[in-house]
């Protein structure tokens, strides 16, 4: 009898604690949502990195670790392997420095894009836009394909997402070019 009981305080405990678990895993789903622009409190106040912009830091610190004779750790070689493989906005024949003035002039152009909506609110990119936008960035890209891959974008009318697009595109000319 004392093991019956025993036996349903521990299931009595276990299914309160994997209710509350569940609960929290719920609640912190629905606090997370990219599409909502929600991240959690621990992405607040930080900047976010496009694959561009992790490239050229992974290069520097690659040319540094050599110089030091230091070999790079494998999930540096993979993250570094990752970013190149889709960073587009690369150019061989320009240096990092210029490559990095390119990058930051598009993300604070992108940072200080402000569009007007018909109601009078001011709308402006998140840094997750920001970096997913740089990330994005080919010279075809259509609204369309814009919003479906970056969802909170639809808060803005198709025109700005134009305009948005347009000034990655002339950005990646420049920077291919």
């Amino acid at each position: 009898k004392q093991a019956c009981s025993n036996v349903h305080h521990f299931s009595n405990t276990f299914n309160i604690s994997t209710h509350k678990f569940i609960m929290e895993a719920i609640t912190q789903s629905n606090v997370e949502d990219a599409a909502e622009l929600n991240f959690g409190p621990e992405f607040e106040d930080i900047d976010i990195l496009s694959n561009a912009q992790v490239a050229v830091i992974l290069q520097v610190s690659a040319r540094s670790a050599v110089n030091r004779d230091e070999e790079l750790h494998e999930v540096y070689r993979k993250t570094q392997k990752y970013v190149d493989r889709y960073n587009t906005m690369t150019n061989q024949e320009k240096n990092n420095q210029e490559l990095v003035k390119e990058l930051d002039n598009l993300q604070d152009a992108l940072t200080t894009f402000r569009k007007e909506t018909e109601t009078g609110e001011e709308l402006e990119l998140h840094g997750f836009e920001v970096a997913a936008l740089m990330n994005l960035v080919a010279t075809d890209t259509a609204v369309e394909e814009a919003t479906a891959l970056i969802p909170s974008l639809g808060r803005f009318p198709e025109a700005a997402i134009d305009e948005i697009l347009d000034l990655i595109r002339t950005t990646m000319i420049r920077i291919v070019s």
